[in-house]
Order: structure tokens, then sequence, then C-alpha cells
């Protein structure tokens, strides 16, 4: 019994499963674990949507700066609100969330600055001016802004506060001219709209606005001494939730690229 007993340890002794076997099956366990971790380091980025409040002359120029940004950030979604400066300031102070502002007039980002919500420094990022559009064929035959003045027109203006509105009350102030009876638009594209619809036998918006109305509207440039060059800021909003991400946009916008697109349409530089 006892030499049988012996023979039995002897066996256990030589178990194949040996030192050199149990430190590969450490080493196999512990790349085990370290898997997820490698796995995790390369996990592209999560998807971000980046809310951006815009102008609404920059309605054509930045869905196409959206586009291309999101070709060199294809894991952020720009979503973008367009109206009057005026309007999307409001709804900034009333708490819509939002992560960039891009006005087309100083004034109405000076007010989100004076109010703590623009972080950092807003920037100009280009600049417009105004011009005249009449339904095609210029029916009234107007020439200038003298002939918005006279005889019996029916005008497209925006609203005073919009800033295309604000800049039209200028234009005519530095032509001696006073502002004559017209309808008050929300923003400029609802000027252009009432002109391409023949609902308004003339209208100012931007050069860009005109662009692209393209040939369903005339156009009559503003002389220089008469003109007002209207300046686009933008800036990071405060509390925005992804604040790297606004700051790319904010910087892909005053990039080489995206100045060319804003050429494109028929902006000028800052």
């Amino acid at each position: 019994m006892n030499c049988r007993a012996n023979q039995t340890l002897e066996g256990k002794s030589r178990s194949p499963f040996s030192l050199g076997k149990l430190i590969q099956a450490l080493t196999l366990a512990l790349a085990l674990l370290s898997t997820p971790l490698a796995a995790h380091a390369t996990d592209p980025p999560k998807p971000h949507t980046l809310t951006v409040f815009a102008a609404a002359s920059l309605t054509e120029s930045f869905n196409a700066i959206g586009t291309a940004f999101h070709k060199e950030h294809p894991e952020i979604t720009v979503q973008f609100n367009f109206a009057a400066s005026s309007t999307l300031v409001q709804q900034i102070k009333e708490g819509a969330p939002v992560d960039v502002f891009a006005s087309a007039d100083e004034a109405n980002m000076q007010k989100l600055v004076d109010a703590g919500q623009i972080a950092g420094v807003a920037s100009i990022f280009a600049s417009n001016r105004l011009i005249i559009v009449t339904p095609k064929g210029n029916p009234k035959k107007i020439a200038s802004l003298a002939d918005l003045t006279k005889g019996p027109l029916t005008l497209a203006l925006a609203a005073p506060q919009v800033p295309v509105g604000k800049y039209a009350a200028e234009a005519f102030a530095k032509a001696g001219l006073t502002v004559p009876a017209a309808s008050q638009e929300p923003d400029v594209k609802a000027v252009l709209n009432k002109v391409v619809l023949g609902e308004a036998d003339a209208g100012i918006v931007y050069v860009t606005d005109a662009r692209a109305a393209g040939d369903r509207v005339d156009a009559i440039e503003i002389p220089d001494k008469e003109n007002v060059v209207a300046h686009y800021p933008i800036g990071v909003v405060t509390g925005a939730t992804g604040d790297s991400n606004a700051t790319a946009f904010v910087a892909f916008v005053r990039s080489g690229q995206a100045r060319q697109i804003l050429a494109s349409f028929g902006f000028l530089p800052p």
C-alpha cells in the first residue's frame, strides 16, 4: 500500500502542467485583460451635434461651410438655425441651447458680449454690402435709392431692429432721403421673397442674397457714397455643450478655406 501511494504521489509531481505552461497561462490572461483598454484607446470620437445660430443672410454660405467642416470633423454634425440676428439674440437670451452665434452686425453681437454670453472675443469673419432688387425685368424702372421714394411703389424692407433694415435706413440717410413707407419684414430672406413673388416692386437686401436669387430678380447697385458695409462677427456662446468643437468651428469659419467659400457666395473679406 505504501509503495502504491508513493507511486501515485510521484505521478502527480510529474503532471504536464509545468511552471512554463503556468507562465504562459498567466501571460495570456494579462493579454486578455489589456485588450479592452487597447480597443478603447482606438475607439473613434463620440458623435456630437454642434448648434449654430446664424444670420439669415448666411444661409447658403454656412450650409456649404457646415458640409466642408463635417468632412474634416466627421464626428461633428452642425445644426443651423437661421433667422434675423436680433431674433437669434432674443432666443439666446431666453435660454435657447446654442454653441456658436454668427451675426450680421456688431450691435447684436455686442448685446451678448455685454450680457456675458460670449466666451472669449467675438471676431469679424466677413463683410457685405446692400443692393436694390426688383422683380425680373424691373417693371418700375428703378435705378437708385431716390427712385424708391417716388410715386406709387410697394417697397419691402426688413424691420428697423433687423440688421439689414437698420442698414437700409442708414443708406437712405446717407443719400439725404427719408425712409419711405415699406413693409416690415422679419429678415432679409423675407424681403427677397416678397420681390421674387412679385408682391413688392423693390426691396433692399445684401449683395449675397441677390446673388442667391440668381435670375429671379434684377439687381441695382447702390453707390459707395450711399452704401453701408455690414460686418459679420462670430463667437462661442458661453456654456456651449462642446467648447472645443465650438472653438474648432469658429476657427474653421475664419480659415482660408471658409473664406473662399464665403467669397464664392459674394461675401467680402472682414
